[in-house]
């Protein structure tokens, strides 16, 4: 199946067993109906999920090994990409396309998701007074982390709900699972 922009080139077999040629019909289940907040949101947590799992590993790492804020937050942000984009491309094999393919599905699905919420969930947590010098053991440094990550989740969904409803990001995930 070849993706051009949110559509699909699809072949239908008509009950003669003949192909039929659909010319650029949607893509995936939804594909008729209007990006919707239900289907942003867990495009949106989905996300969530790689990005607080790196996020997570690179500020416990960062803070455990007593690094400046810089370089854990960087730390954080990479991991953060990496968690991300796993989660996507763990999915895109599952449906056979080859490694190459599905790297260039997951980027096109999360890059810009991730970005926005790398960009708010850190700003979040630098803004919060001594979020980032708050040691593992104190509520502050999780406290500012969890809200920091539900911020992001709110400013990243209509960022989602936006890229899906003109056939980006997740939506190209979901027209290979369609």
């Amino acid at each position: 199946m070849k993706l051009h922009g949110h559509e699909a080139h699809r072949e239908h077999a008509d009950p003669t067993g003949h192909q039929q040629h659909a010319a650029h019909a949607p893509a995936g289940p939804d594909a008729h109906a209007p990006a919707g907040w239900g289907m942003a949101a867990r495009a949106t947590l989905h996300c969530l999920t790689g990005c607080a799992i790196g996020e997570v590993l690179g500020m416990v790492i960062g803070t455990a090994l007593g690094w400046h804020n810089i370089p854990t937050l960087i730390l954080a942000i990479v991991l953060a990409f990496f968690f991300g984009y796993a989660l996507t491309l763990r999915g895109v094999l599952r449906t056979g396309l080859n490694l190459k393919a599905a790297v260039k599905i997951a980027l096109a699905a999360d890059t810009l998701s991730i970005a926005v919420m790398e960009l708010v969930d850190n700003s979040v947590i630098a803004l919060i007074p001594g979020a980032m010098d708050a040691g593992l053991s104190r509520w502050l440094f999780w406290g500012a982390l969890a809200l920091s990550l539900m911020v992001a989740f709110v400013v990243t969904t209509p960022v989602n709900r936006w890229m899906i409803s003109r056939g980006k990001g997740h939506a190209v995930v979901h027209s290979r699972h369609g």
